[in-house]
This record gives structure tokens, C-alpha cells and sequence, in this order.
């Protein structure tokens, strides 16, 4: 910083103070110091610039995968909030065990972050007691709870499921399945599905849990594991935990030469950006992954802020959005 003042014609102390608080800085002798960083190449240590302020500028973001489009378009959207406001985002995938999740909170709690962004509201009692314990802003994304571990922003994932089997029964559909990934949180939308619909129709819900992570190869052996016991004969619904899978479900009725939604109708979860345009285009339950993302970034930045937060629960709600396959 010596040398760059030098290159600026001002103080180090200056140097530091563009740095840390530019605002506190001229524009022109701001410009004059990026230009000398730019003529050196001068890096600045984020490090003794934490330890100075007692404030890192970075957070901590743990989805379960990366290359999931919900979790990626949710983490975007929160990122670009974030960054807008001098923050940068250190992302990790957690997997879907919490044992896993647990590892990776306790590795980033060791870098010192501002604030911490988590997948959903179940973690371990260890995981929950360092969160506690550090001390720091966090917010839970993709579900919601009456005892958040700070601030929580999502939906209820009982009431998705409870929404699709009333507009199941209101079709007018007497049998009906559920195909899911392992993850609880589709568990509980498919629970939850499933108590609705036995309850209006006196009916019980095939189950097939495919224990794996979603993908279209996977839709395909469980409609053909649901088929080939015996599941939805005479036709039904069938509600997927995922876009992907009931995509794959489609994809192997139609190879089967099944009709849909005649022979068989197919609910998806998600609205991936694919959803619309496949044939036929799959009914599913819309979540604003962007609008929560940006909810979540305002929160969070208002509770690093020292501010109250407004309210400890954002439900950002959902939507059926009825297509050709159902």
C-alpha cells in the first residue's frame, strides 16, 4: 500500500481508507489510486483487511449440488444480491446426507464468514449447536419452520403435495403414485400427497422411492418398477418429486405406447426451464427460485446490518401450473 501511494501522490493511511471505505475517499483521488493498482497489480489482503474490520465480506452458501438447476438458479439470484452490496460468495455442495452438510458447515465456519446460507431446515444437533455458537447471520432457503436457527425463506413442502393430490382428485382420478429422489424433503411431499388422497378417496398411494439423486433414467425404471408391480393398472396419476423424473416417467410411458394424460396423467415438481417445452409439456408446482434468492439476500444483509429481522419466516408460496401431461 506504500508503494501504491507513492504511485497515487497520497498516504498509505489513504490507500487503506479507499480500500476499506471508499466512500470516505474523493472520486479523484480514488481514480488515481485504481489506477495505480492496476499499474502494479496490487492485490489487497482480504485477511488483515478482516481482521482490521472484524468483517470478512464473505458468506458461506451450502446447497446439495451445484448442477442442480433449482438450487443453482436459488444460489444465483442470492449471490447477485449479495454481491451488489461488496460480499463474495464461497459455495460448496453438501450432498443430501446431514452428516455431510455437518463437515462442510464446520469447514466454513472455520473461514470466518459474515453470514451463512443453508439448503433447508433439518441439520444435526451439532451442526445447529455451531451455527448457534458462531455467533453469525443465518438464513435456511427452500423450506420454512416455526424455529428457524436465525431467519428462514422458502414454502411448505407438506402443503405442495396437499395442493397436488386436491387438484388430483378434483380430476377426477381414483388411483394414484408417487415416484421420488431419497431427499427428505421430497419424502415429505410425497407423504403429504399421499395422506390427502387417501383421505378424499379411501385410496392407498403406491410408493416408489428410488433412493438416488433425480435424473430422467431414473423416471423411467420407476414407472417401469411401478408397472411391473402391478401400481396404477387401469391408469391414475402419478406425482413426481422432480421435473426430471416425471420427464423420464413420460419418456418411458410413451416408449410403452401409454397415452398422456389418457392412460396415464404425470405431476412434476419445480418448473425447470424444459417443463414447458417437452411433449406434452408437464404439469408441476412453480417456486419464484429467484424471487426467494432475493428475498433471502435482503434479509440476511439486514441482519449483518445489525437490524431486527423483519420476521424470522418468508413464505414465498408456490404454484400449479396445469400442462398437457396432467
Amino acid at each position: 500500500m506504500a508503494a501504491i501511494g507513492r504511485l497515487a501522490g497520497v498516504s498509505q493511511v489513504t490507500v487503506s481508507r479507499a480500500l476499506s471505505n471508499p466512500s470516505k475517499v474523493s472520486p479523484e483521488t480514488l481514480a488515481r489510486i485504481r489506477e495505480a493498482i492496476d499499474l502494479t497489480g496490487f492485490v489487497p489482503n482480504a485477511l488483515a483487511g478482516a481482521l482490521a474490520s472484524r468483517r470478512s465480506m464473505l458468506i458461506s452458501a451450502l446447497v446439495p449440488s451445484i448442477t442442480n438447476i433449482i438450487y443453482s438458479s436459488m444460489a444465483r439470484a442470492f449471490s447477485e444480491g449479495m454481491r451488489a452490496r461488496g460480499y463474495q460468495i464461497l459455495l460448496s455442495e453438501t450432498g443430501e446426507t446431514p452428516e455431510d452438510e455437518e463437515r462442510m458447515i464446520a469447514l466454513h465456519l472455520s473461514r470466518q464468514p459474515d453470514a451463512v446460507m443453508l439448503t433447508g431446515i433439518h441439520h444435526t444437533a451439532r451442526a445447529r449447536k455451531a451455527l448457534l455458537g458462531a455467533g453469525i447471520p443465518v438464513v435456511e432457503l427452500w423450506d420454512i419452520s416455526q424455529t428457524p436457527i436465525d431467519i428462514c425463506v422458502g414454502f411448505s413442502h407438506g402443503a405442495t403435495g396437499r395442493a397436488v393430490a386436491d387438484f388430483a382428485c378434483d380430476a377426477g382420478h381414483g388411483t394414484a403414485a408417487v415416484i421420488h429422489a431419497g431427499d427428505e424433503r421430497a419424502v415429505r411431499r410425497m407423504e403429504a400427497f399421499s395422506q390427502r388422497f387417501t383421505q378424499r378417496t379411501g385410496r392407498a398411494v403406491t410408493d416408489i422411492n428410488l433412493r438416488t439423486p433425480a435424473s430422467l433414467g431414473q423416471g423411467r425404471r420407476g414407472l417401469s418398477l411401478l408397472l411391473e408391480g402391478g401400481g396404477l393398472a387401469g391408469g391414475g396419476l402419478i406425482f413426481c418429486s422432480s421435473d426430471l423424473l416425471a420427464h423420464g416417467v413420460i419418456t418411458e410411458a410413451q416408449v410403452r405406447g401409454l397415452r398422456i394424460p389418457d392412460d396415464l396423467a404425470v405431476v412434476g415438481f419445480g418448473d425447470q426451464e424444459f417443463a414447458a417445452d417437452v411433449v406434452p409439456g408437464i404439469t408441476t408446482v412453480r417456486v419464484d427460485r429467484d424471487a426467494l434468492g432475493r428475498q433471502a439476500a435482503q434479509a440476511l444483509l439486514a441482519r449483518i446490518e445489525g437490524q431486527p429481522a423483519e420476521r424470522p419466516v418468508f413464505d414465498v408460496g408456490f404454484r400449479l401450473l396445469r400442462r398437457g401431461s396432467a
